[in-house]
């Protein structure tokens, strides 16, 4: 999953450097660039756009008179060297304020609340389309959301289960547990882990990174896996 999002900046330094964060990270995909609020209305008017990196202080029409004009609102971060625009931001329902000089850890942050508020929006359309799992756990059934469910770990004869929610002990094999899932959604990246590819935040040659954990790529397969990372 990537949120497809745009810049809108009428500095041209700025545009680029934001362009490239969002380029480099692995949830985000950057279908366009513009320096003004009309360009950029446009394009969110003929395609899907889940993010907007935005410049309040432009030439013209203002980010926040670009918003007033939108029907529908993707995801809004605003971008700005003031930080008074702090509080109105947020009347707009900004998911978060970014003040320039932009710094990657900071973007960082931003953009983990921007999949986490997708996933919040989308998760409650798969729930109602019963996107569940049953599970067996301290001899009780439990019904487990599908799009909770962050990865499962091998633990002994057993596995672990790990959601949003909670963590459950579950008497199974990583093979069997793993035939009941979406195939398209989960991944075995390691003889002891099964990763929900929604969650991942990131991912290097040795790890994918869920809420903060990191976990680890099995070394035979790490190609294969990473491919599959790349292109999700």
């Amino acid at each position: 999953m990537k949120l497809n999002t745009i810049v809108v900046d009428d500095s041209a330094i700025q545009r680029i450097t934001i362009a490239k964060l969002i380029t480099d990270h692995p949830h985000l995909k950057l279908s366009g660039d513009f320096s003004n609020a009309l360009e950029a209305k446009s394009h969110i008017s003929n395609h899907e756009v889940d993010l907007i990196f935005l410049d309040i202080e432009m030439p013209h029409i203002s980010g926040f008179d670009l918003l007033d004009g939108l029907k529908v609102k993707p995801q809004i971060i605003i971008i700005t060297s003031k930080a008074d625009y702090a509080v109105k931001a947020f009347d707009y329902s900004a998911t978060d304020f970014l003040q320039k000089p932009i710094k990657k850890e900071r973007f960082i942050q931003s953009v983990k609340k921007a999949v986490e508020m997708y996933h919040l929006k989308h998760d409650t359309h798969s729930d109602d389309n019963n996107a569940h799992i049953i599970i067996k756990s301290n001899l009780k059934k439990i019904k487990v959301s599908i799009p909770k469910i962050k990865w499962i770990e091998a633990f002994g004869d057993y596995i672990k289960v790990v959601t949003y929610d909670e963590t459950h002990l579950v008497l199974s094999t990583m093979k069997a547990f793993e035939s009941e899932l979406p195939k398209e959604q989960f991944l075995r990246i390691h003889k002891s882990y099964i990763i929900n590819l929604d969650k991942v935040e990131r991912f290097n040659s040795k790890y994918v990174e869920i809420d903060g954990e990191k976990i680890p790529l099995s070394r035979n397969k790490k190609e294969e896996i990473i491919t599959i990372l790349e292109n999700y």
